[in-house]
């Protein structure tokens, strides 16, 4: 049985274009587009009408970088693959690409199954999968190609946590040379993690505790030089880079560099480093410990160079790092000492409307929002244009957005399983009112009408961005 769902009225808003039109939706994709007002659309019939007159209607948001249900520090992640997907579908997120974790000694399959197990039956969205690998061996890389072929594409390594998920340069290089061969894109976490480690030890042992010196111990110059040598070694194995989480004004130009030099390098960062800085860290009474992530929350002056790469694609995609720790029982871990405080914020509901804010501010422009939320995460990890788009044939992930409605963000009223905001009190402009994944409503006039086990793993193509 065919259903057909008409959005009428809306400025529809896309990475290329702006117009007013109305939306076809059939069978859970989009069907046509049509000028508002114009025979062609007015012939339209379909079960359901949405209203978006006044309203933005955009392509569901694409976060390509959650961890829901992660194990991190003795603890997990507090948002399940069910909460954190509503809270997504809150923030008018329709995709997200979660990471499945190898724990050294075991397979990559055993890490993706158990994925696929937290997350089947349970998501209210679409979903796909990264694979952190954390135990680069010959059998390891054997097994990368063969999760290409089934559409996890994208591969993880960390430069960070030594004793956890940490890979020396030698074995970046052999996972790098493997997805050179096969297509697959490698994940950077960028940041000196031995070097790090000595300036934690020295900083407790001169009894500096509190959550603040998180930061200080994770220095810009860390990050920059292992971006750099991230950068030098993919170019040594002829692979394309993509770098997690960029904070610092030095990495962005190590990022900028290589791509002036004509290197398929990407970069990301999360609102957090857009928002939000080492003043945030320092809150007193061990508040600072809710802003604890990595790479770490910078000083303010380096928000300007990140709304700058932004701005001239040195820097392609906002993701937000979902990785949500309750202050209390959690947080609290690293009491008298910061580095036991589980890194991670919680994110994946605002990152829509703080992007959106940015607009308002003058610092992006409306395409460049969907640009950067939307149509180059999926490009860039291999959904584009069943996701990120609204065009026919893709799916029928829309939101209607009103731009002018105000918000006070705060974890009173937000949707994600943790007990703080990072945003608490921030006052936002523009709010989702409607959000459709593949044609189902999801959210209605700000109601929940989704239901878990509705969204369905998304298999991926490789990169679009490379020749």
């Amino acid at each position: 049985m065919s259903s057909r769902t008409v959005i009428r009225g809306g400025l529809v808003i896309t990475a290329s274009d702006e117009m007013h039109a109305d939306v076809l939706i059939e069978d859970g994709r989009i069907a046509a587009l049509a000028a508002s007002g114009t025979p062609a659309a007015g012939a339209w019939t379909a079960e359901r009408t949405i209203d978006a007159t006044g309203k933005y209607v955009i392509p569901g948001g694409v976060d390509v970088h959650t961890h829901m249900e992660l194990p991190f520090g003795g603890t997990f992640a507090s948002d399940t693959f069910e909460t954190g997907t509503r809270a997504a579908a809150w923030g008018g997120t329709t995709t997200i690409v979660d990471f499945a974790v190898q724990s050294v000694g075991h397979t990559l399959r055993e890490g993706l199954d158990a994925w696929h197990a937290k997350a089947e039956g349970n998501c209210a969205i679409d979903y796909g999968f990264h694979m952190i690998v954390s135990d680069v061996n010959e059998e390891t890389l054997k097994e990368m190609d063969l999760l290409v072929e089934e559409g996890v594409t994208s591969f993880k390594q960390f430069m960070a946590y030594p004793g956890v998920f940490y890979s020396d340069d030698g074995q970046i290089l052999r996972a790098m040379q493997r997805s050179a061969e096969n297509g697959g894109l490698i994940m950077m976490h960028a940041e000196n993690g031995i070097a790090i480690d000595v300036l934690v030890e020295q900083a407790l042992a001169r009894g500096e505790t509190d959550p603040r010196y998180h930061g200080e111990v994770r220095k810009a110059l860390l990050e920059a030089e292992a971006t750099h040598r991230a950068i030098k070694l993919a170019q040594v194995a002829g692979a394309p880079l993509y770098v997690v989480h960029v904070s610092a004004t030095e990495a962005v130009a190590e990022l900028a560099r290589a791509r002036d030099d004509g290197l398929n390098v990407f970069g990301e960062t999360c609102p957090q480093y857009l928002f939000l800085s080492t003043d945030n860290l320092a809150e007193p009474d061990f508040e600072g410990a809710k802003y604890v992530c990595s790479t770490p929350l910078r000083p303010k002056e380096h928000q300007a160079q990140l709304w700058k790469g932004l701005r001239t694609n040195d820097l392609q995609v906002v993701s937000t790092d979902h990785c949500p720790f309750c202050f209390v029982g959690q947080k609290e871990l690293g009491r008298g000492d910061f580095s036991k405080i589980p890194n991670g914020l919680p994110g994946v509901e605002n990152r829509m409307d703080l992007l959106h804010q940015a607009v308002v501010d003058g610092h992006i422009s409306r395409r460049r929002w969907i640009e950067i939320a939307c149509a180059t995460p999926a490009r860039m990890f291999g959904m584009y244009p069943k996701k990120g788009t609204l065009a026919p044939g893709a799916d029928a992930d829309v939101v209607i957005y009103d731009p002018h409605a105000e918000q006070v963000m705060s974890a009173e009223t937000h949707h994600m399983n943790v007990d703080y905001s990072a945003y608490e009190g921030r006052r936002t402009t523009g709010r989702v009112e409607t959000v459709l994944s593949r044609g189902e409503p999801v959210i209605t006039e700000r109601e929940y009408t989704g239901r878990a086990g509705h969204g369905v793993y998304t298999p991926r193509s490789t990169c679009q961005y490379l020749n």
